[in-house]
């Protein structure tokens, strides 16, 4: 809020004594207020002129409280991929929290979260790799979306408790000479862009050895085409896309083993407070062991 200075008072005293503050002369002059009801009113109205900043100022300062606590007005923002089964995907035989198709443990554990704050979960699905982003512009309050804290990721958000452990498993073709990771030198690799499958195999062996595609299914289809030697991705959707898909096997030996968290925008340690407090809450209650259990069944 801009503050009046002490340059407003010069002014008036300016109107008074034009040969003082506005050189030889002047034609037109805005007189000052010479009696005491002019000097009233004029207090009147720079008194509701401050009064009107103050009520600006107080506003903008509680817009800001609530965004640090994340959701505007009543909401709390989600943003996900849903094309990560069995923790966010289209289901049309479903309903989800925020009234639209998309399902899964993710968008429960939210839902529960925005219960707990007293908040109506909204659910913005993205490309993977936009999720950040989203955050970042303050378009989502926070993501969960099968994400893994990772040193790159860190650099842009804070991630929350660990809410489920998850392994990165290999997805081969039933005829296919692959038996575990030590096989995977010189084969073409297929994975969702910007997943862990996606960051830990292009560390291992190199861009050229990996093909990125926008969904997990995609690149499923792509190994199915023989367009990639292998797919890397999380175990539980692997596991379905196995399920769907007639001629592929999931190898028992995993590639990788991490955890996943929530993401919100880093230094909104306000309402990473309450997603802890509330995650707490969950595991004691056993409602998170439920959750999971509603999608996960037992082999």
């Amino acid at each position: 809020m801009m503050k009046k200075s002490i340059l407003c008072l010069a002014a008036a005293v300016c109107t008074v004594s034009l040969a003082a503050c506005g050189g030889n002369s002047a034609t037109e002059t805005t007189a000052a207020p010479t009696t005491a009801a002019e000097a009233a009113d004029a207090t009147t109205a720079a008194e509701a002129d401050n009064a009107e900043d103050s009520s600006a100022e107080d506003a903008e300062t509680a817009e800001e409280t609530q965004a640090e606590a994340g959701g505007e007005g009543g909401t709390l923002v989600m943003a996900t991929n849903a094309e990560f089964p069995p923790y966010e995907y289209h289901d049309s035989a479903m309903t989800g929290p925020d009234g639209s198709d998309i399902v899964g443990i993710d968008v429960e554990i939210a839902a529960a979260i925005a219960e707990k704050m007293g908040k109506e979960l909204v659910i913005e699905d993205v490309q993977f790799a936009s999720i950040i982003p989203e955050i970042l512009s303050g378009k989502a309050d926070f993501g969960a979306a099968g994400m893994t804290v990772t040193e790159d990721r860190l650099v842009n958000v804070d991630f929350s408790d660990t809410y489920a452990t998850a392994v990165q498993s290999i997805i081969v073709t039933a005829d296919s000479e692959i038996t575990g990771p030590d096989d995977l030198e010189g084969k073409l690799i297929g994975v969702q862009e910007g997943t862990t499958g996606d960051l830990y195999s292009t560390d291992d062996f190199g861009d050229d050895m990996v093909e990125r595609y926008l969904k997990g299914v995609d690149a499923v289809q792509a190994l199915l085409q023989g367009k990639v030697d292998v797919v890397i991705i999380d175990n539980e959707p692997a596991k379905v896309f196995v399920s769907e898909n007639e001629g592929l096997k999931l190898l028992d030996a995993a590639y990788a083993e991490e955890e996943y968290a929530i993401a919100v925008k880093k230094g909104n340690t306000e309402l990473l407070d309450q997603i802890n407090s509330a995650i707490a809450e969950l595991k004691e209650s056993g409602k998170l062991d439920e959750i999971a259990a509603k999608y996960i069944t037992a082999e």
